[in-house]
């Protein structure tokens, strides 16, 4: 999908294309902000699958992201890990607002999640990730997770974390999840932050807010639900402004 201001206060989208599992909707929006949600047209990530998903937003566009559902990796009758590639790209004066639902890590599953980011220098971004393990009674899938923010070709953030059967030992421990059954992160890139940098502190139990190493800040949580995760990081972008 491609954001492009319309010239007259609004966002256009002149590149708007889902192919086979994933699809792509656009809904009303707010002002200028275009919206687009993703629909899942059918069950996966599966074994052996392969998802992409692409987004540029140029100067002066603004767009919002979400999904029509939380994402669920299954096992599949092919064997080997499934992947799930997501490119994102902000020009100098555009915003992104990227927020699906969570990605469920099911029982016998394999995924790994790679997410990269590529901004202006004055680009704007507000990036929400969420990943519970297992349903409801159901011990998780194996679920690798890797998150590259870069402002205008500098790395600020690049971190990897794997859960479940097979990940490296501790992953439970109290040094990573401790426990919880879903984590989530919100990275927020605001031009502003660069001469008011956002002051590192904690957020009740489980939850942080740091500066990054550029005019951004990573939120950071765990919590033993998908909804008490969700409730943590609604907060914590809304103490950011």
């Amino acid at each position: 999908m491609l954001a492009r201001d319309d010239g007259r206060g609004g966002t256009s989208l002149p590149v708007l294309k889902g192919d086979g599992p994933l699809a792509l909707r656009r809904t009303r929006g707010n002002g200028g902000e275009a919206h687009v949600m993703l629909v899942g047209a059918m069950s996966g990530p599966l074994g052996g699958d392969h998802f992409t998903v692409e987004a540029g937003v140029e100067t002066g566009a603004r767009l919002r992201v979400g999904s029509a559902a939380a994402t669920i990796a299954l096992p599949g009758q092919a064997k080997g890990e499934a992947r799930y590639d997501v490119r994102l790209t902000v020009a100098d004066g555009g915003e992104l607002r990227w927020l699906p639902e969570q990605l469920i890590s099911a029982h016998g599953s394999d995924l790994y999640v790679t997410t990269r980011v590529e901004l202006g220098t004055t680009a704007r971004l507000v990036l929400r990730e969420e990943q519970v393990l297992g349903r409801a009674g159901e011990e998780p899938g194996r679920l690798s997770s890797r998150l590259a923010v870069r402002i205008a070709g500098r790395t600020v953030l690049d971190q990897e974390l794997s859960c479940g059967p097979g990940a490296p030992g501790g992953w439970d421990g109290p040094a990573v999840l401790a426990g919880h059954r879903a984590v989530g992160q919100v990275v927020v890139v605001r031009p502003e932050f660069t001469d008011e940098p956002v002051a590192a502190r904690v957020l009740g139990e489980g939850a942080a807010v740091v500066p990054l190493a550029g005019p951004a800040a990573l939120v950071t949580a765990v919590a033993p639900d998908a909804l008490k995760l969700r409730r943590i990081l609604d907060e914590a972008l809304t103490s950011l402004g």
